[in-house]
């Protein structure tokens, strides 16, 4: 006994070694950072062009239905007035109606061109709001109304800081195209679609695409004291179901032990009961292992060491909304529909579920998954809606790099990560086009940011303004 006693306690000992290796090893990589001049930018004239910006009504808008918003045109007019340098350097072409496309023309033909992309369209108002979310109002330090953050700040900081690359003489070395998108709330259908159209019609091959997609995350992962640029490389997927339960109909004075609604309930619980497998795989490893080497010690030795403590990881990290999403594709009860009366019992009834696709999953594994989990006779399942997660592109490359640099030159000591958008953008179209597709608004953003997408009180700092124009000028710079 004491010389099992004794084994047991050296192979403790050895596996108490080989997780202190491991965990000290487990560093952030030493890239050694690129000594970039960052220039001044005067953000008071960026607030003003924004503030006029949001001034035009361009809510989102179906096209090819009657009554097209004169909006989008006023916005699209307004576009060579405030950026006449950029304006005059780069061709325009209008596509899909009314999303301009631009191509500013590079000095070698021989390097791919790369496609800078936003959405100037914008949801509808909701909520009470504090200011006028029509007015732009500039005011505490914020430019303030519907599109400040989602995306005219961005169109309008990209649109800047070309115009005063051009006032500066600058010219890129490879071409550069810009699409400001008219129905990207609405699925991208209109001008999105027309910009990939318009490449495939020219035969332009795009070598990379930027987008919006995530910001520089500040003070939101509690156990990192640093900022961290998220630089997605994919995004999730769309599936909407429509699950029907049947049943005996009739009165509602007389009614059945299990009924189209009960049998519906019952299906909605075993959907609930598990989640769609996930975990630390593909772009969510990646995401998590360029973060880990900064977190705290306790989450270095866990993540060090994922050959033994991943199945506790995972518990951990499913335990939160935010970070379960980055792990799986979720899925959300969110319509219902049964008897059109209080006092009838319906035959049918279904329940409408939206599933965000991971890039490992596809339409046949949710629908695998939702038959293994629903046991009952009974039950239709019939797919509404379903566009797959965009593929994975690369974060060890030149691209990558790039857009990096640029980060931490005009952020300072930011953690930069390839992360994954949980939700759907244009590059969810330009990913099946371009060679690479990455998401990025360079802007920092906070916890209490959240509730300003496509919420109340939508507003972006006057400070984030000067960053972002930062950022695109140093980003075009190196192009």
């Amino acid at each position: 006994m004491k010389r099992i006693l004794k084994l047991v306690g050296l192979a403790f000992i050895g596996l108490l070694c080989i997780i202190g290796f491991n965990t000290v090893r487990y560093k952030p990589n030493n890239t050694q950072r690129v000594d970039i001049t960052v220039p001044d930018v005067n953000a008071e004239i960026v607030a003003q062009k924004l503030s006029t910006a949001i001034q035009f009504k361009t809510i989102s808008h179906p096209f090819g239905e009657p009554g097209r918003p004169a909006a989008y045109q006023e916005f699209i007019d307004w576009l060579e007035i405030a950026f006449p340098n950029a304006s005059r350097a780069m061709d325009q072409t209008i596509v899909g109606g009314f999303t301009p496309l631009y191509h500013w023309k590079g000095t070698d033909s021989t390097q791919s061109p790369i496609l800078i992309s936003g959405h100037y369209d914008v949801v509808p108002i909701e909520g009470d709001w504090s200011r006028d979310p029509w007015a732009g109002e500039i005011s505490d330090g914020y430019v303030w109304g519907r599109g400040a953050l989602d995306m005219k700040g961005s169109v309008v900081s990209y649109m800047h800081a070309i115009d005063l690359l051009v006032a500066s003489g600058f010219q890129p070395q490879r071409d550069i195209y810009v699409a400001i998108t008219q129905d990207e709330e609405i699925g991208g259908a209109g001008g999105a679609a027309a910009v990939i159209s318009y490449f495939q019609d020219n035969q332009i091959e795009i070598d990379w695409s930027l987008d919006e997609g995530s910001f520089v995350l500040s003070d939101i992962i509690s156990s990192i004291d640093a900022d961290i640029a998220s630089i997605n490389v994919a995004e999730k997927g769309y599936m909407t179901v429509r699950i029907t339960a049947r049943g005996q109909g009739g009165h509602s004075s007389l009614p059945h032990r299990d009924t189209a609604v009960s049998n519906l309930a019952k299906a909605i619980v075993q959907l609930q009961e598990e989640p769609v497998a996930g975990g630390l795989t593909d772009v969510s490893a990646s995401f998590f292992d360029t973060l880990g080497p900064h977190m705290g010690l306790a989450e270095r030795v866990l993540f060090a060491n994922t050959w033994l403590f991943k199945p506790i990881l995972e518990r951990v990290l499913s335990a939160q909304n935010t970070t379960d999403a980055m792990l799986r594709t979720t899925k959300a009860p969110t319509m219902l529909e049964g008897s059109e009366a209080e006092n009838v019992l319906p035959q049918e009834a279904s329940v409408f579920v939206n599933f965000r696709l991971h890039p490992r999953d596809n339409e046949q594994t949710v629908l695998n998954h939702i038959k293994s989990q629903i046991h009952q006779d009974h039950i239709d399942i019939e797919v509404l809606d379903v566009s797959g997660a965009s593929s994975v592109s690369a974060h060890t490359n030149d691209a990558f790099e790039r857009l990096s640099a640029s980060a931490q030159a005009v952020f300072g000591d930011v953690v930069v990560v390839p992360g994954l958008t949980i939700g759907g953008t244009d590059s969810g179209r330009y990913s099946k086009y371009a060679k690479n597709s990455y998401r990025f608004m360079p802007i920092v953003f906070k916890a209490d940011d959240i509730a300003l997408l496509h919420g109340k009180d939508e507003r972006i700092s006057i400070e984030n303004l000067r960053k972002a124009v930062q950022y695109y000028m140093v980003l075009l710079r190196g192009l």
